[in-house]
């Protein structure tokens, strides 16, 4: 890269080689976690009370986003579910930011946007309130435009310097923990998620896992529950940050038809790392995914906790694995545990393939004339 005019204030820092922006961004998400945790944002109050009356008169709660804040929104919508009863909790849901724009439900919206001035969330928030519902937004820019037209607004305390983004995806999932133990007490404690943050990022695996899928076709994304919300961010860090074609499905998906697209060239990564009542029977339609790709050729990665790491036969994932050693459940619920290391894990291992492939993950391509002219033509309208 010789030509870097194009290059102004309005992208990320520009490096020469590693360590890129991204690494710095990853390692500030423990200390980043914690203190949300325990100092709360000023607005998570109000917007747990929001979420309590607006399911008490049965009506539902959308979380809503686009791209990395659609994944956050899952994760959030999750976390928020899991604090409310069991009755409550089908009220909850994550939408795609444009779909709840042209469609919108009355109840509560929280749109998702770390810095705030995505259309399509904006128009989701202000939809909603034309329909009268109530809105709230998570943000790391006070004055943006999600924050203008939301009612409340919940500050994120760092900003990501990087586009492929990590912190602004951690952080808004912290935010939606603040959230919920306003709505009722839950398993999270400011240390061990810390910990689990640090702990994942210095994991062994990520640079063997990366060396063996840095040259394949397409890499295929794959698991259930809070587990899929981390496969869907995976396959979106991989394209942004190592440049490489991804799918994300839900773990069954993967069984129905969708391996017939699939050639050795190809890779699949399991994600399971959520521990709850049913991982047994999990681990097992896992190994059968995992031994339906092997029979094809295409080799098999795992982001695993050290429970799936034990039930997952080791010949399952040739490609190798990121083992998690997962916070005990009183220190952290399930979902909680398991999206916080999915978190670390997947951009480790992002980090680690755009090592191995050599790209810059923190300008997610935009140092090409091309795909400038791509994000202009998104992006340079904001009336529509």
């Amino acid at each position: 890269m010789t030509d870097s005019s194009w290059h102004t204030d309005a992208f990320p820092e520009l490096r020469a080689g590693p360590p890129w922006v991204m690494a710095e961004m990853m390692h500030s998400q423990g200390a980043v976690a914690e203190q949300m945790l325990a100092d709360p944002p000023a607005a998570s109050g109000a917007v747990a009370q929001a979420i309590n009356e607006t399911v008490r008169s049965g009506l539902p709660v959308v979380v809503c986003g686009c791209g990395t804040s659609e994944h956050a929104a899952h994760g959030i919508a999750a976390i928020l579910a899991e604090a409310l009863p069991r009755p409550m909790r089908p009220l909850v849901r994550a939408r795609p930011a444009l779909s709840a724009a042209f469609a919108p439900d009355d109840g509560l919206c929280i749109g998702i946007s770390h810095d705030g001035e995505t259309r399509a969330t904006v128009l989701a928030l202000e939809a909603a309130r034309q329909a009268g519902a109530r809105t709230a937004a998570i943000t790391n820019r006070p004055g943006a435009s999600v924050a203008r037209v939301a009612g409340e607004v919940i500050l994120t305390p760092r900003h990501d310097d990087s586009w492929c983004h990590t912190v602004a995806y951690s952080s808004a999932l912290t935010a939606g923990i603040a959230v919920a133990a306003r709505v009722s007490p839950v398993r999270a404690l400011p240390s061990a998620i810390r910990a689990l943050y640090e702990q994942v990022l210095e994991a062994p695996g990520a640079a063997a896992v990366a060396e063996r899928l840095a040259d394949r076709r397409v890499v295929l994304c794959a698991g259930l529950g809070p587990d899929q919300t981390t496969a869907r961010e995976l396959a979106l860090k991989i394209a942004e940050g190592a440049r490489m074609p991804t799918v994300s499905l839900e773990l069954e998906t993967v069984l129905h038809g969708q391996l017939a697209g699939h050639e050795p060239a190809d890779a699949l990564v399991l994600v399971t790392l959520a521990d709850h009542r049913h991982h047994p029977r999990l681990a097992r339609r896992a190994a059968h995914v995992a031994a339906a790709a092997g029979a094809i050729g295409i080799p098999v990665a795992g982001l695993v906790s050290r429970s799936y790491d034990r039930l997952l036969a080791r010949e399952l994932t040739p490609a190798g694995r990121i083992t998690v050693q997962m916070p005990p459940s009183d220190a952290a619920s399930p979902t909680i545990a398991a999206l916080s290391a999915g978190a670390a894990g997947l951009q480790a291992l992002t980090l680690e393939l755009a090592h191995a492939r050599g790209t810059n993950p923190d300008l997610i391509r935009r140092e090409q004339a091309p795909y400038r002219e791509a994000a202009r033509l998104a992006e340079e309208e904001q009336g529509w």
